[in-house]
């Protein structure tokens, strides 16, 4: 089906109509706003935006996740945690988490709007940060949205080697120690892959939202 035009209405089309084939593979709708209601209303739905011009909202075919009895610390990252490098900490440089995630030079999606967007969802309670500190400098971070027992990381850093590996590592216990259900990463990098991420169908991934989304955990 072609992606749904969306106007000033607080709605989302069913992910499953997503567009099969192609370069927009994964596209469900466009237009809209990013107001912090049709955000946390997307990712409920299994959805989420990818750019601003225009604004387009996708639920890909797969999905990457991590799964709590996968999770892998490599030797190497053994190491650094043993050796206590970073200070870690949680939602003390939200914006700056965002900023450091936009500046990569490898180049990135996430544009100034999503830098406001987004922050305006930290202050309303429902975006959140782990920043790594050294020597009192942010070197690396990871952020994303939390609704229900669901977190959808979004995007990570670092300045220094292994500081984003650490956030994401402390991220992942700390959702667990929590009782969050799914820790959706959207798609598997290689990074992701070696600390124990997987991909699942988006009908799995629809099935454990619902039951994630209806938890009611604190971040």
């Amino acid at each position: 089906m072609p992606p749904a035009a969306l106007t000033q209405r607080l709605w989302f089309p069913d992910p499953r109509t997503a567009v099969t084939a192609g370069e927009f593979a994964g596209l469900v709708a466009f237009a809209g706003d990013l107001s912090v209601e049709r955000i946390l209303l997307a990712y409920r739905s299994g959805i989420f935006p990818w750019s601003v011009d225009p604004i387009t909202w996708w639920s890909p075919n797969r999905r990457g996740v991590f799964e709590w009895d996968k999770l892998h610390v490599p030797r190497s990252l053994a190491r650094t945690l043993r050796k206590n490098t970073f200070e870690v900490t949680r939602d003390r440089a939200f914006r700056r988490v965002m900023e450091g995630c936009a500046a990569r030079e490898e180049g990135t999606w996430i544009a100034p709007e999503f830098i406001d967007a987004y922050t305006r969802l930290h202050e309303a309670g429902h975006a959140h940060s782990v920043e790594c500190w050294q020597g009192g400098e942010l070197v690396g971070g990871i952020y994303g949205v939390a609704a229900g027992g669901l977190f959808a990381g979004e995007s990570m850093f670092h300045r220094v080697s292994d500081a984003s590996k650490i956030a994401l590592h402390h991220l992942a216990q700390h959702l667990r120690e929590r009782g969050f259900a799914l820790f959706d990463i959207q798609m598997v990098t290689d990074i992701t892959e070696a600390l124990g991420a997987v991909e699942i169908s988006r009908a799995e991934y629809l099935r454990r939202l619902k039951k994630a989304v209806a938890l009611e955990c604190v971040f």
